[in-house]
């Protein structure tokens, strides 16, 4: 099993709205960078976990646990000239861009913070923490994972 953090607006989609989708399971859609796209296209699988990150919001920090339920597929929202996240280069016979199916699992007991887990010197190679890493998908070690379970 791999672990995952995946960031997203809360004002946009946060964990609530995971919990209140149907089967509380939505696509990941709308990335368009190609370092987070090759990561759920290629490496991302299914029962993979996932770290719920709540980004440019007041308190940014991890929100909660998902899990991947659909592996790599196009998203089709690229395809759209309606959808807020269309690309006009993209070609229905050669996907520029992937998403994955998440699935909650559970909200923390609290959110944990950014600057806890920067604060932490075991998680200094987290590349969440690490300086200009701005992507919306990184991968988070076994450790790693196991380390910020202990801070709920």
């Amino acid at each position: 099993m791999n672990y995952w953090l995946m960031k997203s607006e809360p004002d946009v989609f946060g964990i609530d709205d995971l919990y209140k989708a149907p089967n509380k399971t939505e696509p990941w859609d709308g990335v368009r960078n190609y370092q987070a796209r090759n990561m759920m296209r290629d490496e991302m699988k299914k029962g993979d976990r996932v770290f719920f990150y709540h980004s440019n919001c007041k308190e940014p920090g991890i929100a909660g646990i998902m899990k991947i339920v659909r592996e790599g597929y196009p998203d089709h929202t690229a395809l759209d000239p309606e959808q807020k996240y269309f690309d006009p280069k993209s070609d229905p016979e050669n996907p520029r861009w992937y998403m994955v199916d998440v699935r909650y699992l559970r909200k923390l007991k609290r959110v944990i913070t950014l600057a806890e887990l920067k604060a932490i010197p075991e998680l200094s190679d987290l590349a969440l923490v690490r300086r200009g890493n701005r992507l919306s998908i990184m991968p988070v070690s076994k450790q790693q994972w196991d380390l910020i379970l202990t801070l709920e």
